[in-house]
């Protein structure tokens, strides 16, 4: 009967043993399983049933193509005025500028009157004009009677009561009374171009000279007022330039010279102006290389007839070699993650793989793919996470 207990005994624990395992089986959490009906398969493909809400969320875009630069060099750019339209005003003659009728910023047209001048040199360019004038009056004089002498000796010499010598004379003399008149002329035409270069009448003194404006433009700079007194003809008062065309500069890398030439297209973009886009053509390429920086100067020529560029703006400068076609996508198809770029392609309805690209500089809204996928393929263009999160 011992025994018999003792066996009985050593079943029962070896029971509870087994029971007591069993339910700390039962105990241990179940992992959490895909979403019903999805599968995820070993190359990473996402297997999505046709009835799934999730599917009507992934929208599915074949893949374009597009013109992108080959190349491309980006500086930072700034506006000036084109030199080549520009001029800088200065005093004709020493003197008190008496008014000034424009202001800074003005928009001027050619010929605009923009000071009045008061300077004695008016006056002694009135005295030289009249000097002038009498001494065609005295020229005309002795031409008058130059030709007379001229005349009589010639018509003495006819009756052989004068050598031929004298005829000689008096055809050397009124030569020369022609050649004063000539250049008594020519005085006075000199003086009388003077006086109304200065805006001033001929034959009157006092008059005050008028300044005016070379070109048509706006007035960029300024440094005079009324009533101060000017000696120096030298100093510019004012600057005026025409800005319907300016330039924008860039310092170009000397390891990226190579990727711009003349008479290239380049793309502006300005901080004034977000999101848009300008165009230039590349006109100066300098002729040395900034010791300091290691850059080289590059100008553009861009029309400004709308008025929007203005000295002194910055912005960026692309240069680009040459374009060629590429495929292109949503730049939020596109997803980076574990060292790689990818996009979702869709093998079949429901099916869609991830595939590595590699891709180029955004442009826009939009992405240029360098290897990895074809036009024309099927990516998911927008829900791309929600695969990403299967």
């Amino acid at each position: 009967m011992k025994n018999v207990h003792a066996s009985c005994a050593l079943i029962l624990s070896i029971l509870a043993i087994l029971l007591t395992g069993c339910a700390k089986q039962e105990a241990k959490p179940v992992a959490a399983a895909a979403p019903a009906g999805e599968e995820r398969q070993a190359d990473g493909t996402v297997v999505i049933p046709a009835d799934s809400p999730k599917l009507k969320e992934i929208h599915v875009a074949e893949v374009g193509t597009a013109s992108v630069p080959s190349a491309e060099v980006t500086s930072p750019g700034k506006i000036e005025a084109n030199p080549n339209l520009m001029s800088r005003v200065a005093l004709p003659l020493a003197g008190r500028v008496s008014s000034v009728l424009v202001k800074l910023g003005d928009s001027v047209e050619r010929g605009q009157t923009l000071l009045t001048l008061e300077s004695p040199d008016a006056d002694a360019g009135e005295a030289a004009y009249l000097q002038a004038q009498a001494a065609i009056t005295q020229a005309k004089a002795n031409l008058n009677k130059a030709q007379a002498d001229y005349d009589r000796a010639s018509d003495l010499f006819e009756h052989n009561a004068v050598a031929k010598k004298d005829v000689l004379t008096a055809e050397n003399a009124l030569a020369q009374a022609k050649s004063a008149l000539e250049q008594s002329q020519a005085g006075l035409e000199q003086s009388e171009r003077k006086l109304r270069m200065l805006g001033l009448k001929p034959g009157t003194f006092g008059q005050k000279v008028t300044v005016s404006a070379p070109i048509s433009g706006k007035i960029l700079d300024m440094s005079v007022a009324a009533g101060e007194y000017r000696n120096d003809t030298n100093a510019p008062l004012m600057t005026i330039a025409d800005l319907s065309s300016v330039w924008v500069s860039s310092d170009v890398p000397e390891s990226a010279i190579r990727f711009v030439a003349p008479g290239e297209r380049i793309d502006v973009e300005l901080t004034a102006y977000p999101g848009v886009t300008f165009h230039g053509k590349v006109t100066r390429i300098a002729d040395v290389v900034d010791p300091q920086t290691r850059t080289i100067k590059v100008r553009a020529e861009m029309d400004n007839a709308s008025g929007k560029l203005r000295p002194e703006m910055y912005g960026t400068i692309r240069h680009t070699e040459a374009m060629k076609t590429l495929p292109v996508v949503p730049a939020g198809a596109v997803l980076q993650g574990d060292g790689k770029t990818s996009v979702w392609v869709e093998r079949a309805p429901g099916r869609f793989q991830p595939v590595e690209v590699k891709v180029g500089e955004r442009a826009g809204n939009m992405l240029p793919v360098l290897s990895g996928l074809k036009a024309g393929t099927r990516i998911v263009a927008d829900g791309a996470m929600l695969l990403r999160a299967q």
